[in-house]
């Protein structure tokens, strides 16, 4: 969950609601200050208008004041004042309380309009800047303390009567309304972190969940498009073996001719056709062994030759490879456990990329190289092309379902992901490997055929 404050502030999962109470009091204190400042300064018309004699004094005064507030809002940008902001704003705001109390004592007394400044302060601390409720108290006492000492300088305005006492009676009201709206306003910011935190998660969850349907969506699109696969395979199977057995049958009884014997040139050309014919039968069978998977507790029963699907994926994608050297370095056993199919689907994803993106950087020659080693009782695959390579800000992400680097309507970025899925299935791990402007290495396990099953 992710917690939103003001000013772009953003709050991590982990972070507390004393952290968001903290930037949310950095927040309003900066604020405020930049409002008592100006304030302070727009004061001198009131000075002009009520005491003209004292104008050039109070003005030294209010400089003063905004000079001390802008030090502590300088003060604000340090860590030490990030973390102490709550005792910064109770300074900042006893500075214009302290030149107030000073004009109170130089004019009038109890009965000069500056208290009403002394208010407007107090209101601030409890309903805008989010003090806690004892800084709360504590402020609105030393607000009443310095407004009593400053009529206590003008002994008829201190008497218990008239204008101070009303004035008192206004400031201590203002203080204890100020403390109730503390209470209240603190446990509505911590109702409203808790609604953000709940939201953010709520929003997290349903974004995950609409990712895990996508890809879900993603991989049923590919067990349909594999079931008819398999359906026009099997059909393929049946209506091509027959003409093409015919064709084999006569292409051997011609090889047997004396003519075609005598003949080098016709020789070569028959056995050409043959050739031609047995690779048609090829891929028709290789057809159907890629769109036939498995699933459940039968994926790991079954058991072939990874260097048979190998050959299957470079037959059924020779087209894109006709310009590609593929270099295969297998050891003599390469019998492993698990879904052909699905491993041949998985290494055409793996060939298709790697092709796309060396044709993409336009270096040449173009260079597949497959290779397999037994460690222990896993069948380590590595894929590796010499293309442009892969940033290390993409390579975090390359098995991310729909991360793509290809331009929009060229893939929906699910090919990775989805070969991931199936490596994991296979009990082994999918990893990538990559150094920029050399090459990239596509590196996954498979489980040995004796291997008892996990």
């Amino acid at each position: 969950m992710t917690a939103r404050l003001p000013d772009g502030v953003v709050l991590a999962p982990e972070e507390s609601y004393e952290t968001a109470l903290r930037h949310f009091r950095l927040e309003f204190s900066r604020a405020g200050l930049r409002t008592g400042i100006v304030l302070v300064l727009l004061g001198v018309g009131l000075d002009h208008a009520m005491y003209p004699e004292w104008q050039a004094t109070f003005a030294g005064w209010r400089l003063l004041a905004s000079a001390l507030m802008a030090a502590v809002l300088c003060g604000m940008r340090t860590d030490w004042g990030k973390h102490n902001i709550q005792w910064l704003t109770f300074g900042w705001l006893l500075v214009p309380q302290i030149m107030i109390a000073a004009m109170i004592a130089a004019t009038e007394g109890a009965a000069s309009i500056y208290y009403a400044g002394l208010t407007l302060a107090i209101y601030s601390s409890g309903i805008v800047l989010a003090f806690g409720l004892w800084q709360n108290i504590v402020f609105g006492g030393v607000s009443y303390l310095l407004y009593a000492a400053a009529c206590a300088r003008h002994p008829v305005s201190f008497e218990l009567h008239g204008p101070f006492v009303v004035n008192s009676m206004f400031l201590l009201m203002s203080a204890t309304i100020s403390a109730v709206f503390t209470v209240y306003n603190e446990r509505a910011r911590y109702l409203l972190f808790k609604l953000k935190a709940q939201v953010a998660e709520k929003n997290r969850e349903l974004e995950l969940t609409n990712k895990s349907l996508a890809e879900i969506k993603g991989q049923m699109l590919q067990q349909e498009k594999m079931a008819a696969l398999g359906t026009l395979a099997a059909g393929l199977m049946h209506e091509v073996n027959n003409p093409v057995n015919f064709c084999l049958m006569a292409i051997d009884l011609a090889a047997e001719d004396p003519v075609s014997r005598s003949s080098p040139l016709l020789t070569e050309c028959l056995a050409d056709a043959k050739q031609g014919m047995q690779r048609v039968q090829h891929i028709v069978s290789d057809l159907k062994t890629f769109a036939y998977r498995k699933n459940g507790d039968n994926l790991l029963s079954a058991h072939f030759l990874f260097e048979r699907a190998l050959g299957a994926a470079i037959r059924l994608i020779g087209h894109e490879l006709k310009d590609v050297k593929v270099v295969r370095e297998l050891p003599p056993d390469t019998l492993v456990r698990g879904d052909e199919a699905a491993i041949i689907g998985v290494l055409i994803n793996l060939f298709s990329n790697a092709v796309l993106a060396m044709r993409k950087a336009g270096k040449r020659p173009h260079e597949l190289t497959i290779t397999a080693v037994w460690e222990g009782q896993r069948l380590l695959v590595t894929v590796r092309d010499n293309g442009p390579g892969i940033p290390d800000e993409q390579l975090a992400r390359v098995f991310e379902p729909f991360f793509t680097t290809r331009e929009v309507g060229q893939g929906l970025g699910l090919g990775l992901s989805i070969s991931y899925r199936v490596i994991e299935r296979h009990g082994g791990v999918l990893l990538a490997e990559s150094v920029v402007g050399e090459w990239t290495k596509m590196i996954f396990d498979l489980p040995r055929a004796e291997t008892e099953k996990r």
